[in-house]
């Protein structure tokens, strides 16, 4: 008997969980593909008979319900089949920044409670400096590339899934643990929980924006047979990758939803992002769909399809149907210049790991403007006393999501008690973004109040000013934040780069910005940067932000 059939109790096979949903796919689409990674392409049967072999693995290594298993990784085949293994093991998987350095990355697998954990062989000696401070972890195994092995003692990926057979599948249950952490520019990294039975539920809606159904499934048998039925009408849905599967909008948007709906998941073998290449793998390999993280990946795909065409040989992009972007803002400009270029949806949905708050669809019939949403079912605004924002009045409030309300951060009380909590019998998620609503209903989003900037007793967020200095063609990218003043008590500074070729001023800038903001949000200094520094996932490195600043300001 297995570890997960020993501390199984009221088990249901067919209760929501990813590993069942899966399986049930794999089993009516064997030969469909369902990775792909360069020149490797695996099926949905291989995938599963991999993603098996390496839950045996697990069990093995004494892994049972609700033990964590990190994934240091790059995006890849093996980051997926690893996380499906670990979801068929029962088990729990852990996203880990692989721009963590040492200290990091101890931290957050202890405080994960990782009893094993898959690395990618560039980060062989970091894992190997840090091994005698992590006592809970029993098993590493090591995803080969060019830049190494595995060290001493430690398994390959390949070995790993050649040396175990595959396991038999067993009773899963709903209440399955499944996190994903998140944070880390600010404060620490905090794993925000989930059931196995919400998220599978809540990643099925994505059959309404990508399938056409007016209400998702809700049983994992009728999900797999929409799935087969889909492949057999040559509609699979084709899903490029191009921001790390390690955050939630590549996992959760680019991989866990089309998968659910029996998809294919492409990413690219290349480090780093190149906005050609990944137009190229677009092309090649037909995809439908691309995940992107807002402006930061946007705007240099703009300018690669600039660039292509102006070469006379444009990319063929008639298989793509929407691209998607969460977590960022997405500029209305940039939007419409890629429309320009290929008719298709540009989803761009507000929310964070501890929920989600609404979206906007563009296309070139529609141009909402740059960060005004459509409110999700039941989501709210609520002012500090708890009262709910009248629309149109102009108030600033906190927004409150219900439904799929994460179960609270892992090992955090304190931090659940203040996120996640109940106003008039209902419970909301508040991970700290403020906005108005306007008189029609829709919400324009202002920030978050962590990084609000209080200047002369006036409140600014962040992100307004960096999308106001982004208008101006010469700049490439911006950040914002506030440093100590004796006058105002903080003053706004923008710290930006500019286009090739581009030689505005400070003085200038800030002119051109009047016209977009009143006058107390407009940066008093502007630092100039070869490049504006930001996560793989493209959100704002504010601690390098405001490290620039002080040193760059006068």
């Amino acid at each position: 008997m297995t570890p997960a059939q020993q501390t199984s109790n009221t088990d249901n096979p067919t209760e929501p969980h990813m590993a069942t949903a899966l399986e049930l796919i794999a089993q009516v689409q064997g030969d469909a593909p369902a990775l792909i990674c360069g020149d490797v392409t695996q099926s949905w049967r291989a995938y599963e008979n991999r993603a098996a072999r390496i839950c045996q693995a697990l069990w093995d290594a004494g892994l049972t319900t609700d033990s964590k298993a990190g994934l240091y990784l790059h995006n890849g085949n093996e980051y997926l089949e690893a996380q499906f293994g670990i979801f068929k093991a029962r088990a729990c998987p852990i996203n880990v920044n692989y721009r963590y350095v040492e200290d990091e990355l101890v931290y957050l697998l202890n405080n994960a409670d990782c009893e094993a954990l898959f690395y990618q062989a560039a980060y062989a000696d970091r894992v190997n400096n840090i091994r005698d401070r992590l006592p809970n972890i029993t098993l590493y195994v090591c995803v080969d590339d060019a830049s190494g092995k595995p060290n001493p003692g430690d398994i390959s990926f390949e070995q790993l899934i050649n040396s175990h057979p595959p396991a038999a599948a067993v009773e899963r249950c709903g209440d399955d643990l499944y996190m994903l952490y998140t944070g880390g520019t600010t404060g620490m990294p905090k794993g925000v929980m989930y059931s196995q039975r919400q998220t599978t539920l809540s990643l099925m809606a994505g059959w309404t924006l990508l399938g056409g159904l007016e209400a998702p499934p809700t049983e994992m048998a009728e999900a797999a047979s929409l799935s087969a039925a889909r492949y057999q009408s040559g509609m699979q849905t084709r899903s490029l990758v191009t921001c790390p599967l390690m955050h939630g909008t590549g996992m959760w948007v680019g991989a866990m939803i089309p998968q659910l709906m029996g998809g294919v998941v492409i990413t690219s073998p290349a480090d780093g992002f190149d906005p050609g290449g990944l137009w190229r793998i677009a092309q090649d390999q037909k995809a439908t769909f691309m995940v992107i993280v807002g402006d930061a990946f946007a705007k240099p795909l703009l300018d690669a399809l600039d660039t292509q065409l102006a070469s006379g040989s444009p990319y063929d992009l008639s298989h793509l149907q929407a691209m998607m972007s969460s977590g960022v803002m997405w500029s209305s400009e940039v939007k419409q210049g890629l429309l320009r270029h290929h008719p298709m949806a540009l989803v761009d949905a507000m929310g964070s790991s501890e929920g989600s708050m609404g979206s906007s669809v563009t296309t070139r019939e529609s141009a909402p403007q740059t960060a005004k949403f459509e409110l999700g079912n039941d989501v709210k605004v609520f002012t500090e006393d708890d009262e709910e924002v009248v629309a149109g009045s102009g108030t600033m409030g906190m927004i409150g999501t219900p439904g799929n309300v994460p179960l609270g951060y892992y090992k955090d009380p304190e931090k659940s008690a203040v996120t996640f909590r109940e106003i008039n019998g209902v419970r909301y998620s508040f991970p700290g973004d403020y906005a108005t609503i306007e008189a029609d209903g829709s919400i324009t989003l202002l920030g978050r109040g962590s990084k609000c900037i209080n200047t002369a007793g006036e409140k600014v967020f962040p992100e307004e000013v960096e999308e106001a200095v982004k208008r101006n063609d010469c700049i490439t990218d911006c950040l914002v934040v506030g440093l100590p003043d004796e006058r105002f008590g903080q003053r706004i500074v923008a710290v930006a780069s500019r286009e090739a070729g581009a030689n505005i001023s400070e003085t200038q800038l800030i002119d051109a910005t009047r016209a977009h903001l009143a006058g107390y949000k407009l940066p008093r200094q502007v630092v100039f940067t070869d490049t504006v520094q930001r996560a793989p996932n493209g959100k704002a490195d504010y601690k390098w932000a405001e490290q620039t600043a002080k040193r760059l300001a006068l």
